[in-house]
């Protein structure tokens, strides 16, 4: 089955968290305090696979962890990292931020990993802690949370050019004759039902890979029929083939035909209108053939658009054609690729970012809330279970100047403090 579009979830493994320990041994019962660091979190990593075509594995499995870092252990001893998880994709795929439709990463180059998320790093151990007037730390840090995305994964297939056209105009009869590729055929609309790719011998050794992209009708940019799903696949092709039937056997004028696939491209994405094109007159071999292909030439080809007359079921004029685009080709060398616009947010500075604190009015009394980058991380990093910890947390709210805000919004003891989900009670 052929899946090209799917959401994932992906994090980054946790730091380990410090340790607090103290050293001791035989005729020592006042060492000194010797806790290690916590490992550091693994990372999430991605990597471009060339022998993968589908998403498909991504149906079955949805979210993606890796491992957490372990915590530090005395005489010093630093936690295990966690380890990293690499998660393959087609070559082409688009990993994008679900919230924000920002690009987090073009898999675009076979074999270059990509680390999307770093892990957290391990929280230090109390022998960090020690100080002249503090000399028996009992407090160290918790290990930093790694960050967690939503991603929607995009596969645009690795194409040279692609061939497009409306339904039954011989598309994929045309990648078969060119290439080593078997799509189905049939007098029907629709009947492929995803994009076929195949790779084009050239006699001059200048090889290059053609895709047949499916589904284009009036109105698919849209969204209509199955146009969005194909036509991202349209975006990472240097050139097109625009197949129109020259017999105009259902009826209509292939001039008209063309006009509207061009409006879908553009209207989809306008750097698509901006692709070189080549025209392709198939059916040559019916009558009402040769009036239509004059006329097309007529149209197009003072535009700088060529029109080649073929027959693909007849295997007749593929090889000018062929040729041409070729040559399209190499006045376009440079591969499409899209520009990563995601911005991880940095880490914020716990003892330089500011904060605020609003005070509202409850049934129970007034409530301050305290907001901040820098606290909340602080907070994150401080293990509250201990009244060691705590105590640290406190002094840092004094000595960050929160404690003075909160006496000049005349808070009294008993009244209600919220910080990062946490709900404290005041006192001096």
């Amino acid at each position: 089955m052929f899946i090209d579009k799917t959401n994932i979830s992906i994090k980054g493994g946790d730091g380990g968290n410090g340790c607090v320990s103290f050293y001791r041994a035989k005729y020592v019962t006042n060492g000194g305090p010797d806790g290690g660091d916590g490992g550091r979190g693994g990372d999430v990593i991605f990597v471009a696979e060339p022998g993968l075509s589908t998403l498909l594995d991504f149906r079955y499995r949805r979210r993606f962890s890796a491992g957490n870092g372990a915590d530090g252990g005395k005489r010093n001893c630093t936690g295990a990292d966690g380890e990293d998880i690499i998660i393959k994709v087609p070559q082409g795929t688009l990993v994008r931020e679900a919230a924000s439709g920002k690009v987090m990463a073009d898999m675009s180059a076979p074999g270059a990993p990509r680390v999307l998320i770093k892990g957290g790093r391990g929280g230090r151990g109390n022998q960090h802690f020690a100080t002249p007037t503090r000399q028996a730390p009992r407090y160290a840090e918790r290990g930093k949370p790694a960050r967690e995305y939503d991603v929607t994964l995009e596969l645009k297939l690795i194409a040279d050019v692609g061939i497009i056209g409306l339904p039954n105009v011989g598309k994929s009869t045309l990648l078969a004759m060119a290439t080593n590729a078997n799509p189905k055929i049939a007098d029907y609309h629709f009947t492929t039902l995803s994009p076929n790719l195949g790779v084009v011998r050239s006699r001059r050794g200048a090889d290059f890979v053609l895709a047949d992209i499916p589904g284009l009708i009036e109105g698919a940019s849209g969204g209509a029929g199955l146009g969005h799903d194909f036509l991202r696949h349209t975006e990472r092709t240097r050139a097109f083939i625009h197949v129109v039937d020259a017999a105009a056997i259902e009826g209509g004028s292939p001039m008209e035909d063309i006009m509207k696939i061009d409006a879908e491209l553009a209207a989809y994405n306008p750097a698509l209108a901006l692709r070189p094109q080549v025209i392709a007159a198939n059916k040559m071999d019916l009558p009402g053939a040769e009036e239509n292909y004059r006329r097309l030439k007529e149209r197009y080809e003072p535009a700088g658009r060529a029109v080649f007359p073929i027959s693909a079921a007849a295997n007749a004029g593929i090889d000018a054609l062929l040729a041409h685009t070729e040559g399209l080709l190499r006045l376009n060398p440079r591969a499409v690729t899209f520009e990563e616009d995601f911005e991880e947010v940095a880490d914020a500075d716990a003892d330089r970012e500011p904060f605020t604190i609003e005070k509202t009015a409850e049934k129970g009394g007034p409530r301050f809330i305290i907001e901040g980058a820098g606290i909340e991380r602080m907070l994150g990093r401080t293990n509250l279970d201990t009244e060691k910890g705590f105590a640290f947390f406190q002094r840092y709210l004094r000595e960050k100047g929160i404690n003075a805000r909160l006496e000049e919004l005349n808070i009294q003891e008993g009244d209600s403090v919220r910080l990062c989900g946490y709900e404290f009670e005041y006192y001096k």
